[in-house]
């Protein structure tokens, strides 16, 4: 099985996801987290992940006749590679795709449906902006943007901490535009930036 047949069905997906932050879970905490997920169907999932690599076992103790595991995320497990990226077909890409923003609407609407929501408090957000960025440009632009979330992927959980989710969606846009910025009907290019809160 292919990292991204393995990564992007969606129970494993939500799997991964509960890991995320350095966390060390029990198949209990991970099942009291992901309740909507029938317990057996859970466990086989973490068992398949773990097979593979992308869960470690961490500790294991005896509770009531059965032995219970922690397990960690390896992050490195936890990735499509780029060399798998490049021979996936369009089709694949479009599932691959499908399954990560199937996940990001499921976790926006638990986040909704769960507690006391409030955007503004939480710092929830989304929006789409649009660059004109060289080559050179866009990769100091990943380049940057990688420096400053680096340092605070390695945060532990605190007091006054909160997890939060960041996802990325990086798209060209079509080439219907040409090299001087004119708008595919020879009007000007307009740059868009919007943030919802």
């Amino acid at each position: 099985m292919s990292s991204a047949d393995l990564l992007l069905h969606p129970v494993r997906l939500r799997i991964v996801k509960a890991f995320l932050g350095d966390r060390a879970l029990t198949t209990a905490q991970l099942a009291a987290e992901l309740g909507d997920v029938p317990a057996g169907s859970l466990y086989r999932h973490v068992e398949r992940l773990a097979k593979a690599g992308v869960l470690q076992v961490v500790a294991e103790r005896r509770v009531r006749g059965a032995v219970e595991r922690t397990y960690v995320l390896r992050l490195v497990a936890a990735r499509v590679g780029l060399a798998e990226a490049q021979a996936m077909t369009p089709e694949e890409h479009a599932r691959a795709f499908t399954a990560f923003v199937a996940g990001l609407l499921a976790d926006f609407d638990r986040y909704l449906t769960g507690g006391s929501p409030d955007p503004v408090r939480d710092g929830a957000g989304y929006g789409t902006s649009a660059m004109w960025l060289s080559d050179a440009e866009w990769t100091e632009f990943v380049r940057d943007l990688a420096a400053v979330m680096e340092p605070r992927l390695a945060n532990a959980p605190a007091r006054g901490r909160r997890r939060r989710f960041v996802y990325s969606v990086f798209l060209p846009a079509p080439e219907s535009a040409g090299p001087d910025g004119a708008g595919p009907r020879g009007g000007p290019a307009r740059g868009a930036a919007e943030e919802h809160r």
